[in-house]
């Protein structure tokens, strides 16, 4: 079994890599499916970017259904969309990263976040350059699962701040939708605790966090209060990205309240409301 050494300098090695040699992320399951229609603009004006939206929530939330039905009313708009899912598995980093969710090995927890991170940045020059042609990417999970998981797991040395470090310079998010199901709830459809963050303590933690967030209730030192603790605002962009949907309801339900968020969200990113260019995570 490889040590946790031995992962951490394949991890820094993958990524050198593929940073250095200017590759093309490798395309695998993990890639959603494009719409044809063409999305530049009849008088030859400069093509309007795609917008990131992130499908965020909690396990057994139905985020995989939703992400599918998002792609199709885009495709069904003519517009072009591609679908993405963090951890990528099928990438030498995601494939640890899968033995590791499955507890087939184990590691400290922050060689785990920052493989994590790792995942994320493999695929950044694939983002950029899929939302400057005008392609809208939709993603199961993003950096900000990242983030809250490594900090509720409640270890001193990884605040929710030393977590966002790494995320640093990511491209930003247009819209990050978090679906919210209760324990309860999530425990009734199934499939519940196969791999190692699907633990009740844990989901309660993670569902706290991601809540503190949205509200701007977490602080400078990334501590969960009940009250507005918008101090330095190092959580600005998150709280100004995530909005909160119900994933309670039934799947039609739930799809369409999510694109009632989505819809005028790209609208302004397609104005330039949002900025020209893809924004980075600061």
């Amino acid at each position: 079994m490889a040590s946790i050494n031995d992962l951490a300098t394949a991890a820094i090695a993958s990524v050198g890599t593929r940073a250095g040699d200017g590759a093309d992320t490798e395309a695998g399951p993990m890639d959603g499916v494009a719409a044809t229609a063409e999305n530049s603009a009849a008088d030859g004006s400069a093509v309007a970017r795609g917008a990131l939206v992130i499908l965020e929530g909690m396990d057994r939330s139905g985020k995989t259904t939703q992400v599918k039905l998002l792609e199709q009313r885009f495709v069904e708009l003519g517009r072009k969309v591609k679908v993405m899912r963090f951890p990528d598995r099928s990438t030498p980093i995601g494939q640890m990263i899968d033995a590791y969710l499955k507890s087939a090995v184990e590691m400290d927890d922050h060689v785990i976040h920052l493989l994590f991170s790792a995942n994320r940045w493999e695929a950044v020059k694939q983002i950029r350059t899929l939302l400057a042609a005008g392609t809208t990417i939709i993603c199961d999970r993003y950096y900000h699962s990242g983030v809250v998981y490594s900090a509720a797991k409640q270890n001193p040395a990884l605040s929710l701040h030393w977590a966002r470090a790494p995320e640093l310079g990511l491209p930003r998010p247009d819209l990050v939708l978090f679906l919210d199901l209760d324990e309860a709830a999530a425990r009734a459809r199934g499939g519940w605790g196969a791999e190692v963050y699907e633990r009740g303590e844990m989901q309660k933690r993670v569902r706290d966090l991601f809540w503190g967030l949205a509200m701007g209730r977490i602080g400078a030192d990334g501590a969960l209060g009940d009250e507005d603790m918008r101090v330095d605002r190092e959580f600005r962009q998150e709280e100004e990205d995530l909005v909160v949907v119900d994933a309670g309801s039934s799947v039609e339900d739930v799809a369409e309240a999510i694109w009632e968020k989505v819809r005028p969200r790209v609208e302004m990113v397609e104005r330039g409301e949002l900025g020209g260019v893809v924004r980075s995570v600061s």
